[in-house]
């Protein structure tokens, strides 16, 4: 029997109990048996759902792991880390403390990504196993993920179940939402905000020492953390002091974003979808202004953001002012810009700029003679504001436009 044949004769009984069983757990024990090696089912918020542990196999990451039901946060982070992971393909990683090589690899079906295999090369054999036998596991894993996931009118087994269907907008009321929370302590929680922390530059100072989540836990022992759509989404309640993000996000390399008040729990896709996006904003290679903002400092942005693809609206003579700086590596689009949100004060747009009033005021004589704004005529100043703006955010980005 040559290779190709052993190992589908090996996936027999995998794909056996794929058809009669539509049991996930069964499945990974198959898989183990297949490929002769520890592994876990993550779905796509980190959590285990299915593993296999052979009796002879010790390792404290992975036990860990079986244990708490999900893997560490610095490991989610190296998820979220991988190019060959975010775009589709597997990866070989050793976690720091673990003396073993992982193959990550994650689970699509649909175009959709559901979850992740993660198996553990204690034979140093996981790169020798041929690709076909690696597509089969992985679509039937993924098939098996996608029917469980498709199921309608599933119980909510969790708080942190409920949450994530929430802001997945699951709930078509409110009425149902406080109905399946009922028996949790979403029924009687106030949470006056919520943080999203991005683990892309995630990086620990203290590896074997000190871990992310650990620290989430001290710091702010109320705050519910998860893992949602690879950020960490946790709750801050009223009169939370905020400088506790400033070491830890000092110490971890961490980006966090804090959202608007919540009023209704309901009401979080919402407020999520708009600090989603302004932490995508602090993620942007321009920004380089504090690791730590709000959604009401990145409002601005945020809405330059949201008509960036409008730029048949803006002034013929503002992209030429725009061309005159580009060229000529002058600042009359910053002169304009600060002119303008000033209310026409010199002081204030010879303070932002660092620059002699003379030469402010020569800079306005020549935008209004040369190019021909009319910088006189109120009714013209929000459109030049708005295509200024909207020009500086394209070279400036994000950073330019934050709030005190």
């Amino acid at each position: 029997m040559n290779e190709l044949q052993l190992e589908f004769g090996n996936l027999d009984t995998l794909i056996t109990d794929f058809f009669l069983q539509d049991d996930l757990r069964q499945l990974a024990i198959d898989i183990g048996a297949v490929l002769d090696c520890p592994l876990l089912i993550l779905d796509d918020t980190f959590h285990v759902t299915a593993h296999h542990m052979p009796t002879h196999f010790s390792d404290l990451l992975f036990q860990n792991a079986v244990q708490c039901g999900q893997i560490t946060y610095e490991a989610s982070a190296i998820i979220s880390q991988s190019p060959a992971l975010r775009s589709g393909v597997p990866d070989y990683i050793r976690l720091e403390d673990s003396a073993y090589l992982r193959r990550f690899a994650p689970l699509n079906s649909a175009g959709v990504c559901l979850g992740y295999l993660i198996c553990v090369d204690i034979n140093e054999n996981l790169p020798e196993i041929s690709q076909k036998t690696w597509n089969i596991i992985e679509m039937i894993l993924a098939k098996q993920m996608f029917i469980q996931a498709s199921r309608q009118n599933k119980m909510f087994e969790t708080a942190e179940d409920i949450l994530i269907n929430l802001l997945d907008g699951g709930f078509s009321s409110e009425a149902y939402f406080q109905l399946q929370s009922a028996n949790t302590y979403l029924s009687d929680f106030h949470p006056s905000a919520f943080a999203l922390i991005n683990l892309t530059a995630y990086h620990s100072r203290y590896l074997g020492k000190r871990h992310l989540k650990e620290e989430l836990r001290t710091r702010f022992p109320l705050s519910h953390a998860f893992i949602y759509k690879d950020d960490i989404f946790l709750f801050l309640q009223k009169d939370q002091k905020l400088d506790l993000f400033s070491s830890l996000a000092e110490e971890f390399h961490l980006k966090i974003i804090i959202s608007d008040s919540i009023h209704r729990l309901f009401d979080l896709p919402s407020l999520y979808s708009t600090a989603r996006n302004a932490l995508a904003l602090m993620l942007d290679e321009r920004y380089h202004e504090s690791c730590i903002s709000t959604v009401s400092q990145m409002r601005t942005a945020l809405m330059l953001k949201s008509t960036a693809a409008h730029k048949e609206l803006i002034s013929p003579s503002l992209y030429r002012i725009f061309a005159y700086d580009q060229e000529k590596k002058t600042q009359y689009c910053e002169t304009l810009y600060w002119y303008l949100v000033s209310c026409h004060s010199l002081k204030k747009t010879c303070d932002a700029l660092y620059t002699h009033r003379n030469t402010i005021l020569y800079r306005i004589r020549k935008m209004q003679e040369d190019f021909g704004l009319p910088l006189d005529d109120p009714s013209a100043h929000l459109e030049l504001l708005a295509g200024i703006s909207s020009l500086l955010f394209n070279i400036k980005g994000p950073g330019f436009f934050m709030q005190p």
